[in-house]
């Protein structure tokens, strides 16, 4: 690890404003996403985010889907006996190869465009066996917290009782896990697990696994050689 390496986020940056109408720049072996300027998605977190997407449709019926970026979580999702496939994405380019990529899919795709912060709140309660969140953090003040403020105020609620909820904050726990962290398993419990509890989910309900990862040595975001899978279920 090179101490000169830049952080993701500058001192007060904020994306937000610009994010939805920012060019979606996929490169063309589709290997990697970048946003203004920010490495939103790469190839490499495939067995990762497969293990997600196992996770978020292991109950069936509807699943919702936060962060589409380069499908490769949707994809896999399409794969397993569900039966909708609501997916939230705010990027104009990447809601575009959404809506390409849903035309060809298995099971019923509802794209929703739009923030999160303004589509989740006009989704009703009780309405979703699995959830998937893994969008990309857009300041630096909520680099490491955005995902809190959608498992606070919504996962538990959309819910139904008995559905699953995973999610990912890659750019902050790869952070987390170079400067604080050693064992993966100790940075969730005490980073994640407090926020999940105050969200509503019991701790008996909370599990995890893990998995071996190789990043490429250029990777931005992540450097750690296990990623860990949350499965969050409601009573």
């Amino acid at each position: 690890m090179t101490s000169s390496a830049q952080p993701i986020f500058s001192k007060g940056e904020d994306c937000k404003s610009s994010w939805h109408d920012a060019s979606a720049g996929y490169n063309e072996t589709d290997t990697h996403l970048e946003i203004m300027g920010k490495p939103v998605m790469e190839r490499w977190e495939t067995p990762y985010m497969h293990s997600l997407s196992t996770v978020a449709a292991s109950k069936g019926g509807r699943v919702l889907e936060i962060g589409f970026g380069m499908a490769i979580a949707a994809t896999k999702l399409e794969s397993f006996p569900i039966e909708e496939h609501w997916i939230i994405e705010c990027n104009d380019g990447v809601f575009a190869r959404l809506e390409n990529w849903a035309k060809s899919q298995p099971h019923k795709v509802v794209p929703l465009k739009g923030l999160w912060e303004n589509v989740v709140p006009t989704l009703p309660d009780n309405h979703f066996d699995g959830i998937l969140y893994d969008t990309y953090p857009l300041s630096e003040e909520t680099w490491h917290t955005h995902q809190f403020d959608f498992i606070k105020g919504h996962a538990h609620r959309m819910l139904k009782p008995g559905g699953v909820l995973t999610y990912c904050n890659l750019t902050s726990w790869g952070e987390l896990l170079k400067a604080k962290y050693t064992d993966i398993e100790k940075m969730f419990e005490e980073t994640q697990v407090p926020h999940l509890l105050q969200a509503g989910f019991k701790k008996e309900n909370i599990s995890t696994t893990t998995m071996d990862i190789a990043p490429p040595s250029e990777c931005k975001y992540y450097s750690f050689n296990k990623m860990i899978t949350p499965t969050i279920i409601k009573e």
